[in-house]
């Protein structure tokens, strides 16, 4: 229990500070991304499946995928403990919201936009810590 606890809080904290594309706050101050989205079960020994659930500010919001994919470079790169990922839109709350959780969560597809100069590099300032 109390490491799925620290596990949580520490999936928590990485996301908290990813900025918004196109606004200059972070998506927990946009509401985007709360505590109560993330969620970590225990799936093996020492390895640990994150959930992560967000709210996009609109329901038409064009930057879902870059948001999820955002997460998920975040998290892939600053969870240190051995982890399998699920990123997905909350329920409801985006007019095409299956299309992008299966791009998000698709490896071929991520990796691919990763390749994009254009897109890895909005990524990258969404996802760098401030100085």
């Amino acid at each position: 229990r109390f490491l799925i606890a620290a596990r949580l809080s520490r999936a928590s904290d990485i996301i908290r500070t990813i900025r918004d594309p196109e606004k200059p706050n972070t998506l927990e101050e946009l509401e985007v991304v709360t505590e109560n989205g993330v969620e970590v079960q225990e799936i093996g020994e020492d390895e640990y499946l994150v959930i992560i659930r967000f709210t996009p500010t609109v329901p038409h919001c064009s930057l879902a995928t870059l948001i999820g994919l955002c997460l998920r470079i975040k998290l892939q790169r600053c969870l240190p403990f051995r982890h399998k990922l699920e990123i997905y839109i909350s329920e409801g709350t985006h007019s095409t919201e299956e299309d992008i959780n299966k791009q998000i969560n698709d490896k071929e597809r991520v990796a691919a936009a990763m390749e994009n100069p254009n897109l890895r590099e909005i990524v990258e300032q969404c996802v760098t810590e401030p100085d």
